[in-house]
């Protein structure tokens, strides 16, 4: 009897660099029988991702920003030998529809993810999703495409992968609300008082995980859970009132799923990325994973506690948005990057980042977008309002 060795599932990594990139490079490390990475994609740390590909044996490689393309072209060594280079935003298109590619797994930070995350979709791959701007930005475009061309769209923010976990098997009918858990940030038991001298130092202190820092200050504010939350009504088919979130310190309990009779589901895990990333990847194997899971023969507890929106309107706004519709997601995503890279910069204080949001979503026009185009004209707009604004709160 022949023992044909198994297909390994071809990756593209879009994102390579950052913490999640790091993190899927773990897991496909881990399952070198299972997964195959076929090419890689960055920003502009073009030494990092050299390395990246001469490790894992990487011939297709992208980068976004047109000073280190430049530089890689000057230094080809870096790379393997036969090193195929795709430049900017059309360089990461197409990478995302490689012939040879199973899945894309796309963790671009920002909204610079969209257009690949389309081109994958389009090109029948498996989408694995971990920017959830796309969804903020364009749900209505990416989920048609998903369903037009029958593309799978895998969730890999741990939340929302805990959410697709809990409902596998069940019926959109069953479902009754989704409650996405939120550590709190850095600041979750800081005097409210004290939030006016928070700095970006202070906000990048996460107590629970290692993130890049635009994710980090989103969970000090919980911009971070807002945007979850727009995201999973477009994941999950879902109403905005079936959409909510509690505060959970210990972020074990990632989702909570309540069903039509009452009862709840939970899924649990150690706050990892390398967890919801593996079952992504490999979905529906489920084979040993990177880290150790939870050892319950210790003593801990898991806590949750309602959000108090006065101390985070960030998470109001996004409700806000969520009942509005149309393109007031895409605003306040727009403003939201603007606020965390001015805050980041030093240029506004950590409680001006919910004041310029709100500034800007009602300074902004509001409609039903009929095309990808017209929301991209929405999201550059919303941009120049906020730095227009940015002025007044500096």
């Amino acid at each position: 009897m022949s023992t044909a060795t198994p297909t390994r599932k071809r990756v593209v990594l879009l994102g390579a660099t950052g913490s999640i990139g790091e993190n899927t490079l773990r897991v496909i490390a881990a399952h070198p029988d299972k997964l195959e990475l076929v090419a890689v994609a960055a920003h502009s740390n073009w030494r990092k991702l050299a390395g990246i590909a001469r490790d894992f044996g990487v011939r297709q490689v992208g980068l976004f920003d047109p000073a280190a393309s430049a530089a890689v072209r000057a230094h080809p060594s870096e790379f393997p030998a036969g090193t195929r280079f795709h430049d900017g935003l059309a360089g990461l298109v197409d990478l995302a529809q490689l012939p040879e590619a199973d899945i894309v797994l796309v963790a671009v930070v920002g909204t610079t993810g969209l257009r690949p995350a389309l081109a994958a979709l389009e090109a029948g791959k498996d989408l694995a999703l971990a920017s959830k701007e796309i969804l903020v930005l364009a749900g209505k475009f990416v989920m048609e495409t998903a369903r037009r061309r029958q593309a799978r769209l895998l969730p890999v923010d741990s939340e929302h992968n805990a959410v697709f976990q809990c409902i596998e098997g069940h019926s959109q009918a069953e479902l009754s609300r989704i409650i996405l858990t939120a550590s709190g940030g850095a600041f979750r038991d800081w005097p409210a008082e004290r939030l006016a001298h928070a700095t970006p130092a202070d906000a990048l202190k996460h107590p629970n995980w290692s993130m890049g820092p635009k994710i980090t200050v989103d969970s000090a504010t919980l911009a971070n859970k807002g945007l979850e939350l727009i995201e999973a009504q477009w994941l999950f088919n879902l109403r905005p009132e079936q959409c909510q979130a509690v505060l959970h310190p210990q972020s074990i309990v990632h989702c909570l799923v309540e069903f039509t009779d009452g009862a709840m589901l939970a899924q649990l895990c150690p706050p990892s990325m390398t967890f919801p990333i593996q079952h992504a990847l490999l979905h529906p194997a489920r084979p040993p994973g990177v880290e150790a899971p939870l050892d319950l023969t210790r003593l801990f507890s898991l806590d949750f506690r309602p959000v108090d929106e006065a101390r985070f309107p960030m998470l109001r706004l996004a409700l806000q948005c969520m009942r509005q519709g149309g393109v007031a997601p895409a605003i306040y995503n727009a403003a939201n990057e603007v606020a965390v890279a001015a805050f980041l910069a030093g240029r506004l204080p950590f409680l001006g980042i919910p004041q310029l949001v709100d500034a800007t979503l009602q300074k902004s026009r509001q409609l039903s977008p009929d095309s990808l185009d017209e929301v991209l004209a929405v999201d550059e707009e919303a941009r120049r309002t906020a730095n227009a604004l940015l002025a007044t709160l500096t």
